[in-house]
């Protein structure tokens, strides 16, 4: 059995967060013809406005989850699972992290977007219970599908 620590994140960890989200992210840049969007972000800027939960198992870093408040909302910024620990449910894991923090700030909807061209990643929404809401073009080559899922 693995041992887990889920911990939130502090300044310190911005380098930590940016390596493992630029690896988790790398798949898609072949897909993508670019880096997405969590791949060039300021997480140094980032930890100190937005909420980052960390999941390390073994000590390392294998997972984390990037959430904004929106009022009555709870915005999934980022979720990312270091290469060596995907396919084994963690990503799933700090979802549910995020619906049980939105329940207990007492929001309706958790939200999130995603690329279009990133079926995988729709897919696994939609079986988690988010709808597509909308989906808008961006620039050539990128719409972005807006999901969302109500909590009960």
């Amino acid at each position: 059995m693995d041992e887990v620590e889920l911990r939130q994140a502090t300044p310190a960890d911005a380098a930590a967060i940016r390596q493992l989200t630029r690896a988790a992210y790398a798949k898609w840049v072949p897909l993508s013809g670019r880096e997405p969007k969590p791949m060039t972000a300021d997480y140094d800027a980032a930890v100190h406005i937005h909420r980052f939960d960390l999941l390390y198992l073994e000590g390392d870093l294998a997972a984390l989850i990037e959430t904004v408040d929106e009022g009555d909302v709870l915005l999934v910024e980022n979720v990312a699972v270091a290469l060596a620990r995907q396919g084994r449910g963690l990503g799933t894991r700090m979802l549910a992290l995020a619906d049980e923090m939105a329940r207990s700030q007492g929001k309706r909807r958790v939200r999130l977007y995603t690329n279009q061209l990133w079926a995988e990643n729709i897919r696994l929404y939609l079986k988690l219970g988010y709808v597509i809401d909308r989906e808008e073009d961006v620039r050539p080559g990128l719409v972005r599908v807006q999901m969302s899922k109500p909590l009960a």
